[in-house]
């Protein structure tokens, strides 16, 4: 059976953003992420390709990840399966080589 959708959490999960599937659905739920600019709380929240996903940094210094969803998972595989899943747009500043 095919779906158009996939969870967040588990996508998060597929696409090696965190290392268990409890993390990355804890991550969500404190209202971190973004899907399409809109913030959401929901780890069952439906991700679709061609979704734009919005992560803050981990550390103050970097920039705000911005990923385009290109597939969507099937398992968690080695971290070359796991790229093939988005597309990285970040942007990244300039300024802080200054």
């Amino acid at each position: 059976m095919s779906t158009d959708f996939q969870r967040f959490d588990l996508w998060l999960y597929y696409a090696r953003f965190a290392k268990t599937r409890s993390i990355s659905a804890a991550y969500i739920t404190r209202g971190f992420a973004r899907i399409n600019g809109q913030p959401t709380n929901k780890p069952h929240a439906k991700l679709r390709i061609g979704d734009t996903v919005t992560l803050p940094p981990r550390y103050p210094q970097d920039d705000v990840h911005v990923w385009i969803i290109r597939a969507l998972g099937t398992r968690r595989g080695p971290a070359s399966e796991a790229t093939l899943l988005y597309e990285n747009v970040t942007t990244h500043s300039e300024d802080a080589c200054v």
